[in-house]
């Protein structure tokens, strides 16, 4: 029998041993149970840099997520990789990154602003 800790234990024990904090640790235990879903129970370390780039590029063009989300899930995968694993990935190039939301820069003109309501 395998006396091997199981993988999402081994991630457990990584994250704590470097301190972060338990909400870090659930959301990347549960981004790497996603990792695996998505790639129907493969396990990471018979999959590469072209199984992370397919999941994070699902995510942006399939499930619409925030770009801040995607780079989350990225965290989480290749912290899975580098400390759990010990596989170094190459860069990604090929993922298509979730888009920034647009922010629009208002200024309000020095007589505007002295008309704001509670300016007094």
């Amino acid at each position: 029998m395998d006396d091997k800790p199981k993988l999402l234990d081994r991630g457990r024990e990584q994250i704590r041993l470097r301190h972060y904090s338990i909400r870090t640790e659930t959301v990347y235990l549960e981004w790497v149970k996603r990792f695996i879903r998505f790639h129907k129970y493969r396990h990471p370390q018979e999959m590469g840099a072209a199984e992370v780039e397919a999941f994070l590029s699902h995510l942006a063009v399939r499930r619409d997520v925030a770009a801040s989300t995607q780079s989350q899930a990225l965290s989480a995968i290749l912290f899975l990789y580098k400390q759990v694993l010990q596989i170094e990935l190459p860069w990604m190039d090929g993922v298509i990154r979730a888009r920034l939301p647009q922010r629009l820069l208002v200024v309000l003109t020095r007589d505007y602003s002295h008309r704001v309501p509670g300016r007094g």
